[in-house]
């Protein structure tokens, strides 16, 4: 499996409670409707100690089997939907991803 992981700020003049509800209610579902997308989580921000105000409003991350999986949902016309559906609610500019495989540490016995 591989991640697509999108580090997102809101849109200039947009609240939190109305960034995260546009995010959670409207774009979640036009984002879920990608082909080949296994799991989609979106990490809303929780309230934090002043001095750890985090540079970016919330994470989302897309799930897929593969790179080519990946590929293949990007030319997808479901794809493009979401993500012109992104500047209702996203800053562009305020915007980082990367690419991911998971390696988790577990625990040594």
């Amino acid at each position: 499996m591989i991640k697509l992981v999108y580090c997102i700020t809101r849109r200039h003049g947009m609240t939190p409670e109305e960034f995260s509800r546009y995010w959670r209610e409207v774009h979640g579902p036009i984002g879920r409707r990608i082909p080949g997308l296994r799991r989609l989580v979106q990490s809303h921000p929780a309230p934090h100690p002043a001095d750890m105000s985090p540079p970016f409003d919330g994470m989302a991350e897309l799930w897929f089997d593969d790179l080519a999986g990946l590929e293949a949902a990007r030319r997808s016309p479901k794809w493009r939907a979401s993500s012109a559906d992104e500047a209702h609610f996203i800053d562009a500019t305020r915007t980082a991803l990367f690419l991911t495989e998971e390696h988790e540490i577990l625990p040594q016995k």
